[in-house]
């Protein structure tokens, strides 16, 4: 079973001191609020492209983006091995001013300029990828900061959701869900969440994303398994206050890629 070992909150934070300077105090309360995420899903047409994108996130892009004091960085890919397979990449900062400092910082990273430079100007007749998309996402209150998977049980498998709600009000509403026990519950038997996030900005709203992890394929559907037969959330999921909260959901399973640190 995997548990939930640390949040480096403690790492971003003398990040954001090395970033930024001794923190006021101000700053230094900031350091407890939510995290944000940024999830970014490249689509592609090829093995070939796929391969390029995690080459960049590995030699020039996860290393630029530690510098900068953002850590660990999420790369992953479909469990099955296809031509067309998305990446999806993680980016958790612990404040919106190192978020919205990153295109600046990147740019004058002259390291990752170097690295970079053959993907970031890839021609019209030899593309790096097809396109894609972004969203930006608030831990949820229920669980801060992301959570690293204990290194003594590296997970191979990785199930990203996303629910869709009906209206802004059943998407909180299903927050409320999670963090009235659905997020214990899932770390008691062993489903190992990484992150919980509503979505600020994306093409899915209003929704929430969150990922799970497991050693293996099994045992992840057996933590699962777990989860339906708890009679903690049973009781949410019978609670007419929690009725009619989500109108669909998009599960995707995924795998690390050799650019990734989680």
């Amino acid at each position: 079973m995997i548990s939930r070992i640390f949040s480096p909150t403690a790492i971003a934070f003398a990040a954001m001191i090395a970033v930024f300077g001794n923190p006021s105090p101000a700053a230094a309360a900031e350091a407890s609020r939510p995290q944000y995420y940024e999830l970014r899903v490249y689509t592609t047409q090829s093995e070939t492209q796929q391969h390029r994108i995690i080459d960049y996130w590995q030699q020039a892009a996860v290393p630029a983006y530690n510098r900068i004091g953002i850590q660990p960085v999420g790369v992953f890919t479909g469990q099955e091995d296809l031509p067309t397979n998305k990446i999806y990449v993680l980016i958790p900062c612990d404040f919106v001013e190192i978020f919205a400092s990153i295109p600046a910082r990147l740019a004058a990273d002259a390291i990752y300029q170097k690295a970079a430079a053959e993907f970031l100007s890839a021609p019209k007749s030899n593309p790096a990828f097809d396109r894609f998309e972004s969203s930006l996402l608030v831990a949820f209150d229920g669980m801060k900061h992301l959570s690293v998977p204990p290194a003594e049980k590296k997970p191979n498998v990785f199930e990203l959701r996303t629910y869709k709600s009906p209206s802004e009000e059943k998407g909180l509403n299903k927050i409320k869900m999670f963090e009235s026990g659905e997020i214990t519950t899932m770390k008691a038997v062993g489903l190992a969440p990484i992150f919980y996030g509503r979505t600020l900005v994306g093409s899915t709203m209003p929704s929430l994303t969150y990922l799970t992890c497991g050693v293996n394929l099994e045992e992840h559907k057996q933590h699962w398994s777990a989860f339906g037969a708890d009679p903690v959330w049973k009781q949410l999921q019978a609670d007419p206050q929690y009725q009619d909260n989500m109108i669909g959901m998009i599960k995707v399973m995924l795998k690390r890629t050799a650019a990734s640190q989680l």
